[in-house]
């Protein structure tokens, strides 16, 4: 028996917020949607463009209130291959919500305040 990842999850509460964040942000597009008929969710698929793993955003029609994260101890992680310009586009956004120099990384948020951490190339 063999596993291998397919997709994350994060759920949002503002899809179009969300999608131009990971647009602007990573670069991520939108590769797939399923909508509910009854309009009750909406699913998006993103993708990097280079590996077959999807960021999956859902947004649910009742929900109103922000999602409770805990302490960001969760979170997702990319590497760029232009770590500096990544850095100063992030910065540039306003987006940047942790640093560590010492390992050589930093974390970005999105508008739900999921964190995601930003990693060099591994050399």
């Amino acid at each position: 028996m063999k596993f291998s990842f397919d997709h994350n999850n994060l759920n949002v509460l503002d899809l179009e917020k969300s999608l131009a964040f990971y647009r602007e942000a990573l670069g991520f597009t939108e590769v797939r949607r399923k909508e509910a008929k009854d309009g009750s969710f909406i699913l998006v698929f993103l993708s990097d463009g280079e590996t077959g793993h999807r960021l999956e955003l859902t947004w649910l029609r009742d929900r109103t209130q922000p999602y409770v994260l805990g302490d960001n101890e969760s979170h997702l992680a990319v590497t760029v291959d232009d770590f500096e310009a990544a850095y100063a586009h992030h910065q540039k956004m306003g987006c940047i919500c942790y640093e560590n120099k010492e390992m050589g990384l930093y974390f970005i948020n999105d508008p739900d305040g999921y964190w995601i951490e930003i990693i060099p190339p591994r050399k």
